[in-house]
């Protein structure tokens, strides 16, 4: 465990953003490396396993919050608007965590061959109406192996198109054969609510900047206006409208903080037709107007940090 997190943190003080954030080119693999607790971090995560290393991280995701500490991992199942907060970091021994955004695909696959072979889960099934989108689990040998393994293969440039893959499939194995196996299985039932809302949440996704007619998310989801409309705030605690203008307030921090956009460009180029309403629900979600934010993120750090309001520009974060 040493040698793992003396590795992440090598690699996030040479490569990690403002706020941690460390990708590899490792498909889907990042970590993150935090020494001083923060203020919230608001992204949108898609569906992903998290391995806490060291320190405590306070998630808010949906309805529900969870306080995850070193040895838990956490599994997010769907497309959500995510609330994070290091709460336990030092200089000494930095918040650090890795993640690896979950292939749907895969999991479509061993799922199958699971069944075939007799080794799925037994009595559990797939959880069709589950509407919890967090789940926390002490973190397995076989999962901590993995991650040393895919964090040794970033030494070997030369190597990760060649072993990368393999790495991620015996992952989710482990994952697949885990406590979590129906839920994970439910993301590819295409009789399961978590499919269903995610096929709306995909469109949504794709046509953040649009106008989007709820009955179409409906029709994407297979399902009336009124299940529709209970199932999305279920799983996001959000209605679409909402989840839409989470989504393009994450985007529009992300340009101002990574590509320089003024407040007024941004607001047009994330689909507000107006510039104060955007200044209005921008310092409702972060606290400030714009231009303040993106001042204060790139200011030098105070002596006491923990009152400082960040979001990671980006899709998810560890």
């Amino acid at each position: 465990m040493d040698e793992l997190k003396n590795a992440v943190r090598s690699y996030a003080l040479r490569d990690a953003d403002h706020d941690g954030l460390a990708r590899t080119p490792i498909s889907g693999f990042e970590m993150m490396c935090v020494d001083t607790p923060r203020g919230d971090l608001q992204a949108v995560y898609r569906p992903l396993v998290c391995v806490v290393l060291q320190g405590a991280k306070r998630m808010t995701v949906g309805r529900e919050c969870r306080t995850i500490t070193a040895g838990e991992s956490v599994i997010v199942s769907a497309d959500m608007p995510v609330v994070g907060r290091v709460v336990q970091a030092s200089m000494a021994a930095p918040y650090m965590a890795v993640a690896v955004h979950l292939q749907l695909a895969l999991i479509a696959e061993m799922a199958v061959q699971l069944d075939h072979s007799g080794a799925g889960p037994r009595g559990s099934g797939t959880e069709r109406t589950h509407t919890q989108t967090v789940f926390t689990e002490d973190t397995r040998a076989p999962v901590l192996d993995c991650i040393t393994r895919l964090m040794g293969l970033l030494q070997r440039p030369e190597a990760i198109p060649l072993l990368q893959q393999g790495l991620l499939r015996e992952l989710h194995y482990w994952l697949m054969v885990g406590p979590h196996a129906a839920v994970l299985r439910a993301l590819t039932d295409p009789t399961s609510h978590a499919h269903r809302i995610a096929a709306a949440i995909s469109l949504l996704r794709r046509n953040a900047r649009s106008r989007m007619r709820v009955e179409h998310l409906a029709a994407a989801a297979n399902m009336s206006l009124t299940a529709f409309h209970k199932h999305f705030k279920q799983f996001t605690s959000l209605t679409p409208v909402q989840y839409q203008k989470r989504l393009r307030l994450i985007e529009a921090r992300r340009l101002m903080l990574e590509q320089g956009l003024t407040a007024p460009h941004t607001a047009y180029e994330v689909g507000y037709e107006s510039v104060p309403q955007f200044t209005r629900d921008y310092r409702r979600l972060y606290g400030r107007p714009p231009k303040q934010d993106v001042r204060t993120t790139f200011a030098p750090p105070l002596s006491d940090a923990g009152h400082e309001s960040r979001s990671r520009p980006g899709e998810s974060d560890s």
